[in-house]
């Protein structure tokens, strides 16, 4: 399915913190799996966009385990270095690794970002027409709605490949293009892509993400310095986080503890 961009207020974030990253992957997987029953139960699919990084790899491990209608459900990438698929740096390794190659779902569900190209440009131009094929976009400005849109937070406050004062924060016309990271271009969904998700979840856990949630919760800070801050989705955002982290949370924000 895709729709018009969405201008409407934006849904306030919930927060939920848990003792540690173990407890945090455990509920994660349990909020997961309903989110994608729930998407099957009202479309009759469910689109679902994967975060790379160590932290997502046992929630996909968890997943695995789950009795679900594969059939039903379509696996993308919210980002991916530009490496061969077979390379140990990919997030399409390592998801299939954990999840995809264990549970029978149909090959053309799998939706892997295609870095054999001559660029990092045209990965970037390619991925976008397999989305817009696979959500049937007649035209860019029908932007494509995931149902769940997976995110983690770099230490620098970044998410998917949106990092700090690069140019990919500045894409707002495309739904892929290409993020840096140290001189290495990486593959990556835009800010209003990913904004306009049904169900976005970020998974942070660790002591070293507590400067990063410190601004990116702050009530005033420059979303160019931590681009996190730019995911305000129209759908519904959560935070899931282990203790660790969430001390960098101001007071002011309110939260759940488990």
């Amino acid at each position: 399915m895709t729709v018009a961009p969405n201008s409407s207020q934006k849904t306030a974030p919930q927060v939920h913190v848990f003792a540690d990253k173990a407890a945090l992957v455990a509920a994660a997987a349990v909020q997961v799996i309903e989110l994608i029953r729930d998407a099957i139960a009202t479309r009759e699919r469910c689109t679902l966009a994967l975060s790379g990084g160590s932290t997502p790899k046992p929630l996909y491990q968890a997943i695995a385990q789950a009795d679900l209608p594969w059939d039903k459900i379509y696996v993308y990438w919210g980002d991916e270095r530009y490496v061969p698929a077979t390379h140990a740096d990919s997030n399409a390794k390592m998801a299939s690794e954990a999840w995809l190659n264990h549970v029978d779902i149909p090959p053309e569900n799998i939706f892997v970002v295609p870095t054999d190209t001559d660029s990092p440009e045209t990965t970037a131009e390619r991925y976008q027409q397999s989305l817009a094929d696979s959500f049937q976009a007649a035209s860019e400005s029908e932007i494509p709605q995931f149902d769940i849109i997976l995110l983690g937070m770099g230490d620098d406050g970044h998410t998917a490949s949106l990092f700090p004062h690069t140019l990919a924060l500045n894409e707002f016309d495309r739904w892929v293009t290409v993020g840096n990271k140290d001189g290495q271009p990486r593959i990556t969904f835009t800010s209003p892509l990913i904004n306009q998700g049904r169900y976005v979840l970020f998974l942070v856990a660790g002591a070293n993400k507590q400067t990063a949630l410190s601004q990116v919760f702050a009530p005033a800070a420059d979303s160019a310095t931590y681009p996190a801050r730019l995911i305000a989705p129209a759908g519904k955002l959560t935070w899931l986080m282990d203790a660790d982290a969430s001390q960098g949370l101001p007071t002011t924000v309110e939260r759940t503890v488990h």
